[in-house]
Parts: C-alpha cells; sequence; structure tokens
C-alpha cells in the first residue's frame, strides 16, 4: 500500500511537470499568467489546497508550490498564498499530533514518514527554541510539525518558531519562482543569496540536533 501510494505521488508530480513543461513551451509563460489571472481568486485558492495536502501527507513534495507560486502568480500574492497555506496547515499537523497522538499521525502519514518524525521527536526540540526555528526553515518542516506536537511543545512555543521560520524560507522559494519566470536578475540574486545562508542555517540546526 505504502508503496503505491508513493509510486502514484511520482507519477502525480511528473504527470505535472509534463503538463507545465508543454504548456510553457507551447504558449509560453506570460500567457500561461494571463489564464491563471482570469481564473481568479481560484488559482490561489488552488495552490493553496495543493501546498495544504503536501504538508499533512508529507511524503509529497511541497517546494515545487514554492516555485509554482512565484512563476505563476508573482512574488507578493505567491508569497501570501504559500505562507497562509502552510501556517494552517503546520498548524493542523501539530494540532493532530498534540491532541491525539501517535496514532491518527502514523495512519496519515504512514510508517517510513513515521520514524523520520519520531527521529525528530528525540531531539527533544521543545527545550530549545533556536534550534526549532532553524529546523523549521528546512523542508522538513512538515514532519517536523508532527514531531513537535508529539513532544508535547506547547502552542505558544511552536507558533512564533513557525512563524519566524516560514516569513524567512517561504520568501526564497517563492522569489526564485518569480525571478526565473519574469527575468528579474536582482530578485533572483537575492533569492539565491538567501538559499545559501538557508542552507547554511539548516546545516548548523542539523548539527546541533545530532
Amino acid at each position: 500500500m505504502l508503496k503505491l501510494r508513493k509510486f502514484l505521488s511520482i507519477l502525480f508530480f511528473v504527470a505535472i511537470a509534463i503538463l507545465l513543461i508543454y504548456v510553457i513551451q507551447n504558449y509560453g509563460i506570460e500567457p500561461l499568467r494571463t489564464q491563471v489571472a482570469n481564473m481568479g481568486i481560484w488559482a490561489p485558492i488552488g495552490i493553496f489546497i495543493l501546498r495544504g495536502i503536501s504538508i499533512i501527507l508529507p511524503a509529497l513534495p511541497s517546494s515545487a508550490y514554492s516555485l509554482l507560486a512565484g512563476s505563476l502568480l508573482g512574488f507578493q500574492i505567491g508569497y501570501l498564498t504559500i505562507l497562509i497555506s502552510d501556517i494552517v496547515f503546520c498548524q493542523a499537523a501539530f494540532f493532530i499530533a498534540r491532541n491525539y497522538g501517535r496514532t491518527p499521525v502514523r495512519r496519515i502519514v504512514g510508517i517510513k514518514a513515521m520514524k523520520r518524525i519520531e527521529s525528530f521527536n528525540q531531539n527533544q526540540l521543545e527545550g530549545n527554541f533556536f534550534l526549532m526555528t532553524g529546523l523549521l526553515m528546512t523542508g522538513l518542516f512538515d514532519f517536523l510539525s508532527y514531531a513537535i506536537g508529539i513532544g508535547g511543545t506547547r502552542w505558544r512555543i511552536f507558533t512564533p518558531a513557525l512563524l519566524i521560520s516560514l516569513l524567512i524560507s517561504d520568501s526564497i522559494l517563492v522569489a526564485v519562482g518569480a525571478g526565473v519566470s519574469q527575468g528579474a536578475g536582482i530578485l533572483l540574486g537575492i533569492a539565491l543569496l538567501g538559499m545559501f545562508a538557508l542552507a547554511t542555517i539548516s546545516g548548523l540546526a542539523k548539527n546541533i540536533s545530532k
């Protein structure tokens, strides 16, 4: 069941990638953005939901949605869409784990993902706010939201760490997507520098957690 789920998730994202490449090659990014603009609020809502699903089911890659939001919605709307989605669904993952424990989390994420969540839970993140914040800046923030909830961390401690990490990390990938699609060299340069800084922070946080 788990292998089938993983295969279907990979197949789903490969299909999306092929579709996006086909559309961009045949119609260009500007007409595609025009079509997205004509969709009105439904385009941000669609990305909001897809991003949320990738957080609740952390086996699904979520970074692609940040790039997609930046390229199709522009930096401001894309950033707000991803940021709000992450806040809502990371909080949902935290509350599921905090209030209901390991069993429902295991049923949602699967055995393999649960092992990763348990490995984070062993680091006693609730006692180190800065380590918690640094790790949440990584691409594993979805696993960590579950792990921190299982660890019994209080909401008033988790939420500031989550907000700080998302405000920084979300802006970087969305800016990359916006910079590439719009040819904005300055925006792309700042985003790449931000990615380097984020990688450094993530590396330090992981070393501390070992």
